[in-house]
């Protein structure tokens, strides 16, 4: 495939657009004073101006000083296609201009419907209708919410427990954010936690002492299989799990685990989520890597994120025609499934969705699979400095994490800002880098040539050899 041509963003384009000059300090100050920005800390919520970012084009965006750097986390891992395409935006302009919105409660419109047969065609299994939602949240919300309606329904009103895992990531609503098992994150906020049992992360990299990748794998089956003898299956509704765990740094399980879960969930009559909110679309090289990549066939597949390559809000849930075959079976036929979004199905998101994918299947999964051995390769050569522990990925997405020495692995002995001061070395040199403590996350857009994959590599080697430059002259490393 021929990688997206980038369009030259010239001065003009630039004036008096937010971020630059006058304009960027006045929307610095404004933020400052009215705009509460997202995962604010206490001491700064509502009074916090954010870097400003004023344009993009292709894998590169431009920030409030006219810098431009390479979108190393592709936005938030949703920018697949690069920014400033003019399809995608043509698109949005049209649908805007002939239908902008319907409500979904008694109407529909015809690119919704489009969507659904697309996704259908493309989603292992049966896996033949969705529900389209504003995002990744909203998209495991519904997963969650339909798995209790449904248990409810058949007369199971006990089987409501979901199991998640440590290191998950599965949004900021009340019943997905239940679910995360990130370090940190439920410090200081509630959750649904008399729902919610948490078992190991799959991360080999943090295996037991000793414990090779097989046998790890081994345990963390017989862990669920312990936890359902445990609880009991007649209480366990669903089990939710990202293929690749995203933002617990992009975690790839051992070999064959998924695919383990998935017979013992069919085997208790549990539901197998698996969220795709970031895996989809690309990043692994298919539309949904779930079948493709993983061999699974979920009972239900969330997503968002790449389905609109970021132009435009939109999430959805792929549900199987047997659950919803078994719901028009039942016996209390007026049951209300009591949820929607206003912007559930929204005209525009789907017909932007739509041209995604003719752009997804009209080259750029081909791309993406082409490029891919390089990418991981190439940034495995990163290994070569002592401040990196692992370099782990699959697709184009890939975790560099740093330890403080190789043989402990414990990232906790080590400043745990690293990963920020490795992005900021990075952006003077011409990449944004998504810094998780100890770790630095890539994900750029999917379009990626191999020059530039060659370049975002060189600018991390050496944001990371200053970084180590800085520990050793503040003492606090001397590897």
């Amino acid at each position: 495939m021929a990688v997206a041509r980038e369009l030259p963003i010239s001065s003009a384009d630039r004036t008096g657009a937010p971020g630059s000059g006058e304009a960027g300090e006045d929307a610095a100050a404004l933020a400052e004073r009215h705009l509460i920005q997202p995962w604010p800390l206490a001491g700064s919520i509502g009074a916090e101006a954010r870097s400003p970012i004023e344009s993009g084009d292709g894998i590169h965006i431009v920030d409030g000083q006219g810098n431009r750097l390479i979108d190393g986390p592709a936005g938030m891992w949703c920018v697949n296609l690069g920014h400033r395409r003019q399809e995608l935006a043509q698109v949005l302009y049209d649908q805007a201009m002939q239908l902008s919105y319907n409500t979904p409660w008694y109407t529909m419109n015809t690119a919704s419907a489009l969507l659904a047969e697309r996704l259908a065609a493309h989603a292992p299994g049966d896996l033949s209708h969705v529900f389209f939602t504003t995002g990744g949240s909203s998209a495991v919300e519904t997963a969650l919410r339909f798995m209790q309606f449904m248990n409810n329904v058949r007369g199971r009103r006990d089987k409501k427990l979901i199991l998640s895992r440590g290191g998950a990531y599965h949004g900021s609503t009340y019943l997905s954010a239940s679910l995360n098992g990130r370090p940190r994150e439920r410090d200081w906020m509630d959750g649904a936690d008399a729902l919610v049992v948490k078992l190991s992360s799959p991360d080999p990299f943090r295996r037991p002492a000793g414990m090779t990748v097989e046998t790890f794998a081994d345990f963390l089956v017989d862990e669920f299989s312990e936890t359902v003898e445990r609880l009991g299956a007649e209480r366990i509704g669903a089990f939710v799990a990202e293929p690749i765990q995203a933002s617990g740094g992009v975690v790839v399980p051992p070999p064959g685990y998924l695919k383990r879960i998935r017979a013992l969930c069919r085997a208790h009559d549990i539901l197998y989520v698996s969220d795709e909110v970031v895996t989809a679309f690309g990043r692994l090289g298919e539309v949904f890597a779930s079948g493709e990549v993983f061999d699974l066939d979920p009972d239900m597949i969330t997503f968002a994120k790449g389905v609109t390559s970021g132009y435009f809000p939109l999430g959805g849930t792929m549900i199987s025609e047997r659950l919803l075959s078994e719901l028009r079976k039942t016996n209390n036929p007026d049951a209300l499934f009591g949820h929607g979004l206003t912007y559930s199905s929204h005209p525009i998101g789907c017909a932007v969705a739509l041209k995604n994918l003719d752009l997804l299947e009209g080259g750029a999964l081909d791309h993406a699979r082409s490029v891919e051995p390089y990418f991981q390769a190439r940034l495995k050569e990163l290994e070569e400095l002592p401040l990196v522990g692992e370099v782990r990925g699959l697709g184009l997405m890939a975790c560099i994490e740093c330890v403080a020495d190789r043989e402990s692995r414990d990232p906790l002995q080590l400043d745990k800002d690293v990963g920020r001061r490795i992005d900021a070395h990075c952006q003077e040199l011409g990449l944004l880098v998504r810094p998780l403590i100890n770790m630095c996350v890539m994900s750029p857009p999917i379009i990626i040539s191999r020059e530039q994959i060659d370049a975002m590599v060189a600018i991390l080697r050496e944001g990371i050899s200053r970084t180590m430059d800085d520990l050793r002259r503040e003492g606090v490393w001397r590897g």
